[in-house]
């Protein structure tokens, strides 16, 4: 089942498309990760989503619901927390999450004792009689969480849920958002944070100029750049080839354009492993940094070359401690995806 679909979701304010044909599939009880730039269309979406606009045509399933014929049930299933926290600043943190269970008519006799077992789980629960305005933005966080749980949602959207925050708050924020996933919540996640994202996510989806330009896994869509950034230094290596007259300087910058980055540390560095190294016909070349870490340069293209080269190192007894090679980030993924923008597509 899934949590969310779309089909053909449109959005249209007198002639700017704001989201175009938006068909998405969001599977229940998943994290998934909406991704865009800024004016993208992720908030109209997420608008018509929660009910708060109507979509100009097609349509979209929220929990089975339809959010044109069924906008209440809908609401019923959702929880948000947006990125400006929006609870009353001259109420406690017990009082506007009281407030909130309320308004969707919790019963009195549970109500308390459930805002009491999310701030537990929320680690907020020694606030709970202080102003909001007299929290920390970590604490107005968690505060916004319970709100925003207190009516037990299927499904949660979280906007940019840690943006400001330090790293040690964003480390148990991502632990909670975890922790409610495994507990059967289907989580949207709105962030710019790629780390984030790629860290928390089962899917992704990229919208640009109301588009969905990608979708898949964090670790599909970054293969996926991969296979593309091979094809473009092939086309790229085919075209200046057939060239006749190809300065130095230009057959250097295609040379290095085919090379990528392995390295790794190991145990202790010794003459056997280097010196096997460098007779190992896939290493191009190699450096040695200041910190003992061991830099190669591969050919892009060469599939065999990282199974040879680890080969090597164990083979001449070198104990590896890590290990990383230059792959395309989820960042640059975004970066790719967004990169054309076509302005026709929104007109």
């Amino acid at each position: 089942m899934n949590a969310i679909e779309t089909q053909n979701l449109t959005k249209v304010y007198k002639n700017f498309t704001a989201v175009n044909s938006l068909n998405l599939k969001i599977p229940d009880k998943t994290i998934f990760g909406m991704l865009g730039p800024n004016g993208a269309g992720k908030t109209t979406t997420i608008k018509m989503l929660t009910c708060l606009i109507q979509p100009t045509s097609g349509g979209a399933t929220v929990g089975g619901y339809d959010i044109q014929k069924n906008p209440n049930e809908v609401r019923r299933l959702l929880g948000m927390v947006p990125q400006q926290v929006s609870l009353y600043k001259d109420l406690t943190v017990m009082e506007n999450s009281q407030l909130c269970a309320d308004y969707y008519g919790i019963n009195p006799d549970e109500r308390d004792s459930r805002i009491e077992d999310l701030m537990e789980l929320v680690d907020i629960k020694y606030a709970k009689d202080k102003l909001i305005s007299q929290l920390s933005g970590g604490q107005k966080q968690k505060a916004s969480l319970v709100a925003s749980l207190v009516h037990r949602p299927k499904i949660l959207f979280l906007d940019e849920p840690t943006i400001g925050l330090d790293p040690t708050t964003k480390r148990i924020l991502w632990d909670l958002i975890r922790e409610l996933n495994d507990d059967g919540h289907t989580i949207i996640l709105c962030s710019h944070d790629m780390h984030e994202v790629d860290m928390l996510c089962d899917n992704v989806g990229i919208i640009n100029t109301g588009n969905l330009v990608a979708y898949d896994t964090p670790q599909g869509l970054k293969d996926s750049l991969l296979e593309s950034n091979k094809k473009e230094i092939s086309d790229t290596l085919s075209q200046i080839s057939s060239e006749s007259d190809v300065s130095k300087s230009t057959k250097e910058d295609v040379d290095n354009l085919s090379l990528r980055k392995m390295s790794f540390l190991l145990k202790s560095n010794n003459e056997d492993v280097i010196n096997s190294l460098r007779l190992n016909p896939h290493v191009k070349s190699i450096e040695i940094a200041h910190n003992g870490r061991i830099n190669i340069r591969i050919d892009y293209f060469d599939d065999d070359a990282l199974n040879s080269i680890l080969d090597t190192v164990i083979k001449s007894d070198g104990v590896i401690k890590s290990v990383s090679t230059e792959e395309p980030s989820l960042e640059d993924v975004f970066i790719k995806a967004t990169s054309e923008v076509v302005e026709d597509d929104r007109a």
